[in-house]
């Protein structure tokens, strides 16, 4: 994607951004704060939220809000007050990115254990439904929403050893069409997913340790794509899965 945004593209936006603190995540808080956008961002670690609010700050970018919460702990009450404190602090949601996600190893399934399961099913599927089912009266309300997944490679294309990773992801494939199949009926609000491919994030590197930066695709190549997704450029457009591949031509 070639398509540029002028800097006040998110202008009067409110953007909620999970994983917020390092790969996708945080290099989309930056980009949407970069385009005008208030930005909550979202995640577990205190002094984490604190470097990329600062960083956020320091540009002289809208300050954001910033909310720690463990999504492998958080009940239907921290969602929803999670929700409440976005209203009382910003009045408004406009739209929701999920970057959050948790792998823990890849392995043969004889080799899994419950709780792996249990665990990234919890971050990667629950989170995600609960955390936007919680934000939806905000959604509902706002002139333009867009809600975007972020989908995984395994998560389309079942492979060997991506057992509860792989499942967890495609769960959000089926998640993002019901709801989209669900909120047909407001027109101003759309749900998409969006699959990197292979980037360089903490993440890509966890899970293939042997690949080098040179065969990844880069944050700043994906960046275009989840502003065009999460902005007003993708309004109408809603229930697609949007599979990318940004590594370089060889």
């Amino acid at each position: 994607m070639t398509q540029t945004f002028e800097k006040n593209y998110f202008a009067d936006r409110v953007l909620l951004v999970t994983g917020a603190t390092q790969g996708i995540g945080r290099e989309t808080a930056l980009s949407a704060a970069r385009h005008g956008a208030t930005v909550v961002l979202l995640a577990r670690s205190v002094k984490g939220l604190e470097k990329v609010y600062d960083e956020i700050v320091n540009e002289g970018l809208p300050e954001p809000l910033a909310i720690p919460l463990d999504l492998l702990k958080a009940t239907d009450d921290e969602f929803n007050t999670l929700a409440f404190q976005i209203k009382q602090a910003v009045g408004r949601l406009d739209g929701i990115v999920h970057c959050a996600s948790h792998f823990y190893a890849s392995s043969p399934l004889v080799d899994q254990r419950i709780d792996e399961w249990m665990n990234q099913y919890r971050i990667n599927t629950v989170a995600p439904f609960a955390l936007t089912r919680a934000c939806l009266p905000l959604l509902k309300v706002a002139p333009d929403a867009s809600v975007v997944f972020v989908g995984e490679t395994h998560g389309q294309h079942p492979g060997a050893f991506w057992g509860a990773f792989g499942a967890s992801k495609a769960g959000l494939n089926y998640l993002m069409q019901v709801a989209a199949n669900e909120w047909d009926v407001f027109p101003q609000l759309r749900v998409n997913l969006l699959v990197p491919g292979p980037v360089n994030s903490p993440q890509r590197t966890r899970t293939h340790p042997g690949e080098a930066k040179s065969e990844r695709g880069d944050l700043a190549d994906l960046m275009p794509h989840m502003l065009y997704w999460s902005g007003a450029a993708s309004k109408g457009r809603s229930g697609e899965i949007i599979k990318l591949d940004l590594r370089p031509a060889t």
